[in-house]
């Protein structure tokens, strides 16, 4: 199993200025240090360090299952995290939302799930075994943001 990250050609894009899922720049403001997590690095952006609010949208193409929503990046270059080991931003909430989705991009239904943190890896690797399932999403299980993929 491995937690995935935003590619790094995607972040680079965003922070030179690109457009986000809605075809606007990204805001620029200071983390508060607290509910900041960079989508790129998996860590939490420090307290005064600039990061860039966008819209996200973790799908290629738009389809009904195509859900966008709001993300933070470090507004400065940040290495990709990622790997077999739970991130940084998958240890500061008390609980995540979980789904599962097919190979055609689509929840495969009977898949989503809010559990907690100490639940998660192991339910996830459940949820991998599933044939229909081709990955999994991590959202905030209050506000709905994606958080990460994890991948078989």
């Amino acid at each position: 199993m491995k937690y995935t990250a935003l590619e790094t050609k995607t972040v680079r894009q965003i922070q030179a200025g690109g457009p986000d899922a809605y075809r606007l720049a990204a805001e620029r403001a200071l983390s508060d240090g607290q509910g900041n997590p960079c989508r790129h690095c998996l860590k939490e952006i420090p307290e005064s360090a600039a990061m860039l609010v966008l819209a996200h949208r973790p799908f290629a193409t738009l389809q009904p299952y195509a859900e966008t929503g709001p993300i933070f990046l470090c507004a400065n270059l940040c290495s990709r995290g990622g790997g077999p080991e739970i991130p940084e931003i998958l240890t500061t909430s008390p609980d995540y939302l979980v789904k599962g989705y097919g190979s055609d991009h689509r929840i495969v239904y009977g898949t989503g799930t809010v559990l907690s943190k100490s639940d998660l890896p192991d339910r996830a690797e459940k949820l991998l075994d599933d044939p229909r399932v081709a990955y999994l999403h991590v959202r905030s299980a209050r506000n709905n943001c994606y958080q990460l993929r994890i991948d078989p």
